[in-house]
């Protein structure tokens, strides 16, 4: 527990270091690991500092500084403020790369299909061939060994994990969770950075850039207006209604007589084996 002065120098001395630093970024950390908060420092150390403490704390070294006063209202839960130098882009794909693997635990739901794969295990029959049976696992033994007799979805995605399925998920070193530091918000020199802008990538710009084109073309073409992209299918469309409407009508014009004789031969096919009936 702090004291009052202990408390009003906490604040001071950060209010000062946030105004040193050009990026500012408040990072969740409800759900965060020790050891991965740990590690991200650790990899990052000279680069990004943190600064931890009780929420009113971290709000008022925030309302105190000259450049983090608008995120002050973005504190949530459990947070950090996140301090550095460093681009906001480099800094996001860092932290990324530090995802870390996590075990199930009962309760939790399943973030994807959760699959078991037939073959040999390195278990020792016993206690374990018993936890995975009771979690719905066909498992038999096979030389002195455990054997998964075949494939599996142990648990769908959005399912609940029961306290078995976990158990099981452990002794077969299954992790299906995973967890990362990703920053609620950072500002850079004036702009706002959100994860969803930090999600953008080629991938996901191209695919947004096939489907808009794809929906500007259909209504281009169901409001017949006429350019670079939908000219050709026009001009596709007006021929092709031309030569039905020149074959209904018989017009001996370019084009058409190629059609009108191939018809006038069917029919006069046709009518030929009538007369030889």
């Amino acid at each position: 527990m702090l004291t009052l002065e202990q408390k009003k120098k906490f604040v001071e001395e950060h209010v000062k270091l946030i105004d040193s630093y050009k990026l500012i970024g408040i990072v969740p950390l409800n759900s965060i690991p020790d050891r991965l908060l740990q590690s991200s420092r650790n990899s990052m150390r000279g680069e990004v500092k943190f600064i931890t403490g009780k929420k009113s704390l971290l709000v008022r070294v925030l309302e105190g500084s000259k450049n983090g006063k608008e995120l002050a209202k973005t504190l949530e839960g459990t947070s950090a403020i996140m301090l550095s130098n460093s681009n906001p882009f480099e800094l996001y794909k860092k932290f990324a790369a530090s995802t870390i693997k996590l075990a199930a635990k009962p309760s939790q739901i399943a973030p994807d299909d959760i699959h078991i794969a037939s073959g040999e295990t390195t278990l020792q029959p016993g206690q374990a061939v018993t936890e995975l049976k009771s979690a719905g696992i066909d498992v038999k033994i096979d030389k002195g060994k455990v054997v998964i007799a075949k494939d599996k979805v142990l648990v769908p995605k959005g399912a609940t994990i029961t306290l078995a399925v976990a158990k099981a998920l452990h002794t077969l070193d299954i992790m299906p969770f995973k967890a990362s530091i990703e920053p609620r918000i950072m500002l850079s020199e004036g702009l706002k950075y959100t994860g969803e802008v930090f999600r953008i990538n080629a991938e996901s710009v191209s695919k947004d850039i096939i489907e808009s084109f794809a929906q500007a073309l259909a209504i281009s073409y169901e409001g017949k207006l006429v350019n670079r992209y939908t000219i050709e299918r026009f001009i596709a469309n007006a021929y092709n209604e031309a030569m039905i409407l020149g074959v209904e009508a018989k017009v001996p014009d370019t084009g058409i007589m190629e059609k009108l004789v191939e018809n006038a031969s069917l029919h006069a096919n046709a009518l030929s084996g009538k007369l030889n009936q």
